[in-house]
């Protein structure tokens, strides 16, 4: 059965949110198609919904992976951060208890990838969009799914910064333990001081390539 269009256009943005492609890199219509063994029509249909998207960008007639500013970036934090604290929040009110027990699983099992960035970043990933179901708001969940796509865009992850893997993994603890109490404005505070030190990290880490 031929892909449709939807089937590549999660591809290709799959591609992308997992680093095959990054900010600045070019993206061939005929290339993708071999690579991912669907016709062109459906590529060229998905490259122009990711272009609507923002998530690519025109360098003369070549389509590229776009790159986020500065205030680009501060921008897509302050947004997410009200987002996922809101979702935090709603889980501490909704989130049945076997969505609990998988939160506190993940941070446990995440312990094992420390030292490896792009697993973690994967990782990292799947826990907050476990948050994100675990509020039971699908408008929610709509809307940080699409706060996280343009996550993709940034080159690198905070979760490279030396040390920030332990103490990101003892924030994801203090968040679940807090939606496990219940206590919803403390789980939306612990998510927002997450993502807090979390833009802190990135922006030192930014500074430095000055």
């Amino acid at each position: 059965m031929q892909p449709s269009q939807k089937d590549a256009h999660a591809l290709i943005l799959d591609a992308i949110d997992q680093g095959v492609y990054r900010p600045g890199d070019r993206l061939v219509e005929s290339e993708l198609a071999d690579r991912f063994g669907v016709s062109r029509t459906p590529v060229r249909e998905a490259l122009q919904r990711l272009e609507t998207q923002a998530l690519l960008t025109r360098d003369g007639r070549s389509l590229i992976v776009a790159s986020l500013s500065h205030d680009q970036m501060a921008e897509l934090y302050a947004v997410r951060t009200e987002l996922e604290a809101l979702a935090a929040r709603l889980a501490a009110q909704h989130a049945a208890r076997e969505e609990i027990a998988v939160l506190a699983a993940m941070v446990e099992e995440d312990r094992a990838l420390l030292g490896n960035a792009n697993a973690l970043a994967r990782a990292n990933r799947r826990f907050h969009g476990q948050i994100h179901l675990a509020s039971h708001n699908r408008y929610l969940v709509q809307q940080l799914s699409m706060v996280h796509r343009s996550m993709a865009l940034m080159a690198t992850t905070s979760l490279a910064a030396e040390g920030r893997g332990e103490t990101a993994l003892a924030e994801h603890e203090a968040i679940v333990a807090a939606i496990a109490a219940r206590d919803g404005a403390r789980a939306a505070e612990a998510l927002r001081q997450h993502l807090s030190t979390a833009f802190e990290v990135r922006l030192r880490e930014e500074s430095r390539s000055l």
